[in-house]
């Protein structure tokens, strides 16, 4: 009895010590890698190569903070073109990527593709321009009719409340423009002595934009203002000597959105009064850390995030422009003096 009692005892020390000896060391996360297929509307666009500026800087950064290898893949189409986008998410599903960070050209358009490809294991996230109606999982962006309607009421002030004006659109079916328009037509309705002429899209490259003005401006002599709900005219190109010319002969007053560095110059000089400016490089920094926060973390994130505005006048030009410094941009010396 004694020596079953010992002899069980001593096996079960042996077991012991066995189950020590052999048990797996506990695993270590491994390093993960998170591949992030950014596509905007078009490179020809400057606000989106901040945007991705945004992007590869976060990217970099959350790669440090937390051990891990987060890529950004630039599949943006060289000029805006839905079909380019849907082919690019395509190549972005291909390439196994784990998230695409997308600024859609026209939301209908792109709901399959968007669709597809988080049925195939792919998250989608949009900014500045959304794909409702679609299973991307969030949305970073500005309150469109909300900047319309401040475009709108700045302008109003400009014009002393009377004036024919025209709206400047850029690409008809994308869904933010479209509503910063009707926002802009809205609130100047409320004006009885201000006449909208008419509503204007075009390509959105900056040489594009100021020839469309300067051909509307032509056609109406007696236009008095512009709101433009994106500021595509203000970037340097062939027609920037004759845009600048037209506004300060006719005396135009103007109101923009957006406000890169070369776009200033317009505000220092008083030919454009006020630009609403959206934190273009946050699309790729808020871009990129939600959807690490989702993909890598595994944490729950809100399905809508609110862009602040930023209303840029020359009591404001300096401290703007510092901002801009900060996020890297090249930005003349003279608007960074105190």
């Amino acid at each position: 009895m004694k020596t079953s009692l010992a002899l069980r005892t001593l096996l079960a020390a042996l077991g012991m010590v066995a189950t020590s000896v052999t048990a797996p060391a506990p695993a270590f996360a491994q390093p993960r890698t998170v591949k992030i297929a950014v596509i905007a509307k078009s490179e020809a666009n400057f606000v989106f190569l901040a945007a991705r500026r945004g992007a590869e800087d976060k990217a970099a950064a959350l790669s440090r903070q937390h051990g891990a290898t987060i890529q950004v893949s630039w599949l943006t189409p060289a000029k805006e073109d839905v079909a380019q986008q849907a082919e690019r998410i395509r190549q972005a599903v291909r390439e196994r990527a784990d998230a695409i960070l997308l600024a859609a050209s026209d939301g209908p358009a792109l709901v399959d593709a968007v669709n597809a490809a988080v049925e195939q294991g792919v998250e989608v996230m949009t900014f500045d321009s959304d794909v409702p109606n679609s299973k991307r999982f969030a949305f970073y962006g500005a309150d469109d009719a909300d900047l319309g309607e401040k475009v709108a009421r700045d302008l109003l002030t400009l014009l002393a409340g009377k004036g024919e004006v025209a709206i400047l659109a850029g690409n008809a079916a994308a869904n933010n423009l479209r509503a910063r328009s009707d926002a802009v037509r809205r609130t100047l309705a409320r004006s009885p002595e201000v006449e909208v002429l008419g509503v204007v899209n075009h390509p959105e490259t900056p040489q594009e934009a100021a020839a469309e003005m300067i051909k509307f401006d032509a056609a109406h002599p007696r236009l008095a203002g512009w709101a433009l709900v994106g500021g595509w005219p203000l970037f340097r190109s062939s027609q920037s000597p004759a845009l600048t010319s037209e506004i300060q002969k006719r005396g135009l007053k103007i109101v923009a959105v957006d406000a890169l560095p070369e776009q200033l110059v317009y505000v220092e000089r008083g030919l454009v009064p006020i630009l609403w400016a959206q934190p273009v490089y946050d699309w790729g920094a808020v871009g990129v850390s939600t959807i690490v926060d989702k993909v890598l973390l595994k944490k729950t994130v809100p399905s809508s995030i609110h862009m602040e505005l930023i209303r840029v006048t020359k009591d404001t030009l300096r401290p703007y422009a510092q901002r801009l410094h900060t996020w890297g941009f090249s930005v003349p010396q003279e608007y960074l003096a105190p």
